[in-house]
């Protein structure tokens, strides 16, 4: 059974979406980590190796959060990106992956020479 959201709550000022499961499991993600990891083609490729490591997003927020259905929102980002469609699953799988993914994130930029600044 999918998860289901009963809660989402964006902190503009912390650059953080919050959000809440029926499973009572509740995440707090950083908006660079959502834009990082977002679901579109543009970020992840059609294949794993053609995952794109995107820089310089320290500093990106959530502009807005558009429902899509019930079962997933599109979150439009500070620097123009829109394309990722984020499903319940999605979402509560960043939380649960959020140590894991973000030291490989951290790693891929350390061994790429990028940056998390602008």
């Amino acid at each position: 059974m999918s998860p289901k959201p009963t809660d989402i709550i964006l902190h503009r000022a912390s650059h953080t979406l919050e959000v809440a499961f029926d499973d009572g499991s509740r995440y707090r993600l950083p908006c660079e980590y959502l834009r990082v990891e977002s679901p579109s083609a543009e970020v992840q490729g059609h294949s794993p190796d053609q995952r794109v490591w995107v820089a310089g997003k320290r500093d990106v927020n959530i502009a807005a959060i558009e429902p899509m259905g019930n079962y997933a929102v599109v979150l439009r980002f500070s620097d123009g990106h829109d394309t990722g469609i984020y499903t319940w699953s999605f979402l509560k799988e960043l939380g649960e992956q959020h140590d894991a993914r973000w030291a490989r994130y951290l790693q891929a930029l350390a061994d790429n020479g990028l940056a998390r600044e602008p």
